[in-house]
């Protein structure tokens, strides 16, 4: 076992593990720690913990110290800097006039680089770009370019549910979505209503998948051939999340449907395999008698 803690860097961003030693930061503390891109400045988001060491992704590098007032105060500055690094970075990008959209910057606790983040439809050459911002900041200068669920987590805003962004507020990592993931939700494939203010699918189809998995794993298919308490018939609506089955009987001289839960019914001629018994018609064992008998 290893005892780690976890660090965040940016309001709902990805949390990283690494060595506390001999610190035990609190939640919400501000750390200095060591970092594939030198020393940084995170927020202590889990607590010291032991873990196993199979998990740990290596290197696991080392928590420095508890962030000092001094430390934190730097922190506020580059905070700052960054704001006016995104406006002269798009003021530069319209000069050479270059078809890309500015959205982030991140100045490196020891200010030794400054990382740009950007959108583009293709392929950018900004060699030149980065010569000129050079020259303006007068350090190593990085550009990223990112997809629109990246800028999304970065910029924030309010979803279609009025809620904050998922991925701006707790997630961690984007989770694949898909199209398929709607159509067994049985929700509109309308782009607009199913897409995320990024144009991608919502993040939140994937929360209620396994859900919506497991009730299509145990229901029965519109067209199945069923048996139910008023006799056989052939299941003509479903609805997943209330178990209602709408059932057309086969002895029915009309086209009426008669509506049963799913615990109701059974595969055709699969009763006493079937695990919904809650009637007599599927099996339901009489009660043993408990009285003595007399002789």
């Amino acid at each position: 076992m290893k005892e780690i803690i976890g660090v965040r860097f940016r309001e709902g961003g990805k949390i990283y593990s690494f060595d506390p030693g001999e610190l035990s930061p609190v939640a919400g503390e501000r750390v200095i720690v060591e970092t594939s891109r030198g020393i940084e400045l995170g927020t202590v988001s889990d607590e010291r913990h032991s873990v196993d060491e199979s998990i740990i992704v290596a290197p696991l590098r080392k928590a420095l110290r508890i962030a000092s007032p001094e430390d934190i105060k730097t922190a506020e500055e580059l905070r700052s800097r960054e704001k006016s690094a995104v406006v002269i970075c798009q003021e530069k990008i319209e000069a050479h006039q270059l078809e890309m959209k500015v959205i982030n910057a991140e100045c490196s606790f020891d200010g030794s680089k400054i990382i740009f983040y950007f959108t583009a439809d293709g392929r950018i050459d900004f060699r030149n770009l980065v010569k000129d911002l050079a020259s303006v900041f007068r350090t190593r200068i990085e550009l990223r370019q990112i997809g629109v669920r990246d800028e999304a987590k970065m910029l924030g805003g309010l979803g279609i549910c009025g809620r904050p962004f998922c991925c701006a507020s707790f997630l961690d990592d984007f989770q694949p979505v898909s199209i398929k993931m709607a159509k067994e939700q049985n929700l509109s494939l309308n782009q607009a209503k199913i897409s995320g203010t990024c144009g991608r699918l919502m993040c939140c189809l994937k929360y209620e998948q396994e859900a919506y998995e497991d009730l299509i794993r145990t229901t029965p298919k519109v067209g199945a051939e069923v048996d139910t308490p008023a006799g056989p018939g052939t299941v003509a609506d479903v609805s997943l999340i209330s178990g209602k089955l709408r059932v057309k009987l086969d002895d029915s001289a009309d086209f009426a449907l008669k509506t049963f839960d799913k615990c109701e019914v059974c595969p055709r001629g699969a009763a006493d395999a079937c695990p919904h018994k809650r009637h007599k018609k599927h099996g339901k064992a009489p009660a043993k008698n408990t009285e003595a008998s007399e002789d």
